[in-house]
């Protein structure tokens, strides 16, 4: 039984898909064709109800009116000049016009008609030409009489008892015109107007139909090219019912007479363009195929002259201009038809060409009426079927082109379709609510879809509500936005990243799915090398800024910020003993352990060798000390394990307390400064500078000096003052000085020198700095030169970064150039440190100044460790012992030795010898015992303002002590004088003159 079910569903199935089959082309193609045939065969065959017999044309007299024509009378007589004719032409210059005509009476009883049939006759008045009686008159909007407006002209009456009868009419011309009159009974009159009227109301009811439809099909398909056509069957209409003659009326109401030319020259030229922008518009492709771009702007150009001529030309002028202009765009659209035809074989081109060969033989077969007066080619049906026929025909243009636009739409979308499903990027579709619509290959593939599971899939379940919400967001945007997001790790795949595209497509998101999980952990292991230290994996210095920077905002926040500064032992001497590699063994051992020690939020990041920052975020400076303190004693407890050597390393930590002010720069300068102070103690404590610390304030002020002369060097708040140099063999009889650099800060304070230089030398500038003080004193001393009599010498420092700077040098001797007369009086001071850094150099520079007659002192002499070594082959003039020296020289014997070998030394060279830091009556009487030449320091004077040194007369003016002033008197006294000089001296004293 089971077969015979399944063979009788089979059997079933196939007879109703047969069925379906038959009713399909029953429906679609035999009911169609049949309604074609049988219409056809009607035409041909069957009887036309509204058929009619023809009327008898009329033979008539015409003459134009003129001078001699201003009365009926005066017509007639005119006219019987004149010849009989079937028809007259009616020039434009011929307006108004009289003819005549008579009617036989073998019309009569027949009930009888004349008709004018001209479309272009706008009055007409007829009068009986034996008595001149009026028989009638009438225009397009009224009538009198027996004349009356009816189809395209005018029909005269005739009463049965008045045959035979000759008539007399005049009539008005709308432009040029053929005149005829045609002789109908009444009852075959009146079936021709009802034909009129009917092929009239087939036109219009069937174009204002086939419009309506078009437009309704534009809108709700949004195909504006079918709005253009619909537009343009209008203009058809009208230009069809000018031609008929009945476009006197739109939509059965009548159309006033005033309005009538205006209306016909606009229609004609609207109609104009619409047909050109109709004709770009189908064959947009073709026309740039064969490319005349000339010949389609000279049909645009007559369309726009046409429009022009319509505004301002009357009608009669309008009409020739209008023949000239259309005659011209007819002609080039002929021609492009014809290219398009043979380059493209355009169905498209083909059905147009044939709309346009209708109108032009419609056209033809219209004058040849009018100029031959043919009854058969002027029929109202010929001209309602062309017209019709050629809407219809460009119908099936549009028709053929939007075919064509389908089929390419159709072959796209397939070859879309088949990019979609092979492209290497995920491609989905989802509803507003989430749900998976539609996806292709590479998406299923990536998510790991079931194949043929029909359950209903949403978004979320792959990516989360988080990065739903997030694509949604993406996709409302309405702009080309990438998001990253992160899939759901599930029982068979792992969370991989993608790089997501959405836009929404009117109800649904469209968009792309690309993975890059490879791309973003080669990223992030990418950006792990970018702030990590590749050797110990701490923070490298773009992390550890970038930690810093985390810091300083979570600071404005109220959160603590702690910074500490890290240098490690003996690494140096492990590298040299055992190699770099043990080296890097220690240091990443060392990194390890100090991680193990730091809590979360705090960061250990590497910025040299062997020395290490550590970030204590949200730490307060208490707790990161002991932190810190741990570290150090663990570091120094247990030695670092490397093999079988176990190598003991020691930490010095320095550790501030970071503020709102502080930058990140300036936090880890002074936590290395906090670090060097703490292997200075060498206690093994963390050295702790508070926010209020003396010396975390005055490293953050030098780091403000620092960047105040680095940004760009301004002398207005540095100024001279100079500390006198006495002569121990004639105080009174010398007024030598030192030029000393003084600064303010922006608060007026005094700033040390000591900081000041070394600021100068951080930034950069102290060669600028120099420059400067060089040049002022140069200044000062040629315009007081006068009133410095007894100043022998001026001593001024040079710095060793100066001394080595090429274009310092050459601007410094330039300087000198321009007050060469003052270089006697100029004792140029070079450290001694600075001279043996680079001795041939040093040497260079001492002969060059000293050709000029500068002098040469060694400025801080006997602080380096070579200086006896190397003092005979410096050619220096004085030698200015180092004030560690002398400030304590009667406490420490030693001292005391080293002065009197330096002054002995210098003597037997045949140097100067000047003293610094003299602070005491003791100190100077030692020193000239020993026979020093020269002395200063605060127990002769302080440093003096410019003007002070001025007022000055010699050193008696500037020593304010009176116990000093006895001294130096005593020293000074000449028996004083020769007895010290016999007694510790075997070698006379040199004169520095």
């Amino acid at each position: 039984m089971a077969w015979l079910t399944i063979l009788h569903r089979n059997f079933t199935k196939k007879y109703l898909t047969a069925l379906d089959q038959l009713l399909y082309y029953f429906s679609f193609r035999a009911v169609p064709l049949g309604i074609v045939v049988i219409s056809i065969l009607t035409l041909l065959t069957l009887n036309n109800q509204y058929d009619f017999t023809p009327g008898t044309p009329l033979a008539m007299r015409m003459a134009s009116q003129g001078p001699n024509i201003q009365s009926p009378a005066q017509a007639l007589t005119e006219l019987q000049e004149q010849p009989l004719a079937a028809s007259h032409p009616i020039r434009a210059q011929e307006s108004p016009v009289w003819f005549s005509f008579v009617i036989p009476a073998s019309s009569q009883g027949k009930g009888m008609s004349v008709e004018v049939p001209s479309e272009h006759a706008q009055t007409l008045a007829c009068w009986y030409a034996a008595t001149q009686a009026l028989l009638g008159k009438a225009d397009r909007s009224k009538a009198m009489g027996s004349v009356q407006h009816v189809k395209s002209g005018f029909v005269i009456g005739i009463p049965n008892n008045a045959l035979p009868v000759s008539i007399l009419c005049k009539a008005d011309f709308l432009g040029k015109a053929r005149l005829s009159a045609t002789l109908w009974s009444n009852i075959e009159m009146e079936k021709s107007v009802t034909e009129y009227d009917r092929s009239a109301g087939i036109l219009e009811g069937g174009l204002l139909t086939l419009t309506l439809i078009v437009l309704i099909f534009a809108v709700i398909n949004r195909e504006w090219m079918y709005l253009l056509f619909a537009a343009w069957l209008l203009g058809n209409l009208r230009l069809s019912a000018l031609s008929m003659g009945w476009d006197t009326q739109w939509l059965g109401h009548a159309i006033p007479y005033a309005w009538l030319p205006f209306l016909r020259k606009t229609t004609i030229a609207i109609y104009y363009l619409l047909t050109y922008s109709l004709f770009t518009q189908l064959f947009t492709n073709d026309l740039a195929h064969i490319n005349f771009p000339r010949m389609q702007r000279a049909i645009l150009w007559a369309g726009l002259a046409l429009l022009v001529a319509a505004g301002i030309l009357p009608y009669t002028q309008f009409l020739p201009v209008m023949w000239l202009l259309t005659t011209f765009g007819i002609a080039i659209a002929i021609f492009l038809l014809s290219r398009i035809l043979i380059a493209t074989r355009s169905r498209v081109a083909l059905w147009y060409s044939i709309s346009l060969g209708i109108v032009l033989t419609t056209g033809i077969a219209h004058a040849l009426a009018e100029s031959r007066n043919i009854a058969f080619l002027s029929s109202s049906l010929i001209n309602v079927a062309a017209a019709l026929l050629s809407s219809t025909i460009v119908a099936l243009a549009i028709a053929e082109h939007m075919r064509i636009e389908r089929l390419e739409r159709i072959q796209a979308q397939a070859e879309l379709q088949g990019t979609y499903e092979v492209t290497p990027i995920g491609l989905f579709t989802l509803e507003d609510d989430g749900t998976i619509v539609r996806t292709n290959l590479a998406l299923e593939q990536m998510l790991a879809f079931i194949p043929g599971a029909d359950t209903i899939r949403q978004w979320a379940d792959y990516f989360g509500t988080e990065n739903w919400h997030k694509l949604k967001a993406a996709a409302l945007q309405g702009v080309d936005t990438e998001i990253e997001i992160q899939s759901l790790a599930g029982q068979h795949t792992r969370q991989r990243h993608f790089l997501a595209k959405a836009v929404r497509a009117s109800s649904r998101i469209e968009g792309s799915l690309q993975d890059i999980t490879e791309q973003a952990h080669t990223i992030a292991q990418l950006r792990i090398l970018a702030n990590h230290d590749p050797l110990t994996n701490t923070l490298n210095q773009r992390g550890i800024e970038e930690k810093l920077n985390e810091s300083l905002k979570s600071l404005i926040t109220g959160k603590p910020f702690a910074l500490a500064y890290m240098d490690l032992s003996p690494l140096k001497i492990i590298n040299d003993l055992y190699g770099h590699t043990a080296g890097d063994d220690v240091l990443k051992q060392v990194c390890l352990r100090v991680g193990s020690i730091l809590l979360p939020g705090q960061y250990l990041g590497r910025v040299g060798g062997d020395e290490f920052v550590i970030v204590f975020q949200n730490c307060p400076i208490d707790r990161a000390k002991e932190i810190s303190q741990k570290i150090i004693d663990d570091l120094r407890a247990t030695p670092c394990q490397i093999g079988t050597r176990a190598f003991q390393t020691r930490a010095s930590v320095g550790l501030v307390e970071v503020t709102t002010q502080t930058s990140t720069q300036d936090a880890i300068s002074t936590a290395a400064r906090a670090c060097r102070a703490a292997q200075k103690a060498n206690q093994g404590q963390v050295m702790v500078y508070e926010r209020n610390a003396q010396a975390f304030q005055e490293h953050l002020q030098d780091l403000h000096l620092i960047k105040e002369l680095g940004s760009g060097f301004s002398p207005q708040r540095l100024f001279l003052e100079m500390q006198p140099i006495m002569s121990l063999r004639e105080p009174y009889e010398t007024l030598n000085f030192e030029v000393l650099l003084r600064m303010h800060d922006s608060n007026g304070a005094l700033i040390p020198a000591s900081r000041i230089i070394a600021a100068a030398e951080e930034s950069g500038t102290i060669s600028v700095i120099d420059k400067w003080v060089f040049a002022t004193t140069l200044q000062w001393l040629d315009t007081h030169q006068e009133q410095l009599p007894k100043t022998q010498f001026v001593c001024v420092n040079l710095s060793g970064m100066s001394l080595n700077d090429e274009k310092f040098v050459d601007d410094f001797f330039a300087i000198l150039a321009r007050f060469e007369h003052l270089a006697q009086m100029l004792c140029m001071e070079i450290t001694e440190s600075v001279a043996l850094h680079d001795m041939e150099n040093t040497r260079r520079f001492i002969k060059r100044l000293q050709a000029l007659g500068v002098r040469i002192a060694l400025d801080d002499f006997g602080a380096g460790y070579t200086s006896f070594s190397y003092l005979s082959e410096l050619p220096a003039d004085a030698i200015k012992i180092d004030g560690s020296f002398i400030r304590n020289m009667n406490e420490r014997p030693v001292n005391v030795a080293i002065v009197g070998a330096i002054v002995a030394m210098a003597r037997n060279l045949g140097m100067q010898s000047i003293a610094e830091w003299v602070e005491n009556g003791e100190t100077l009487e030692a020193l000239a015992k020993m026979g020093v030449d020269y002395v200063q320091g605060y127990a002769i004077a302080r440093p003096l303002s410019p003007d002070t040194l001025l007022a000055a007369e010699n050193i008696d003016s500037v020593i304010l002590d009176e116990h000093m002033r006895d001294l130096v008197r005593s020293i000074s006294s000449p028996q004083t004088a020769t007895d010290f000089w016999d007694q510790h001296h075997n070698l006379p004293p040199t004169d520095w003159h």
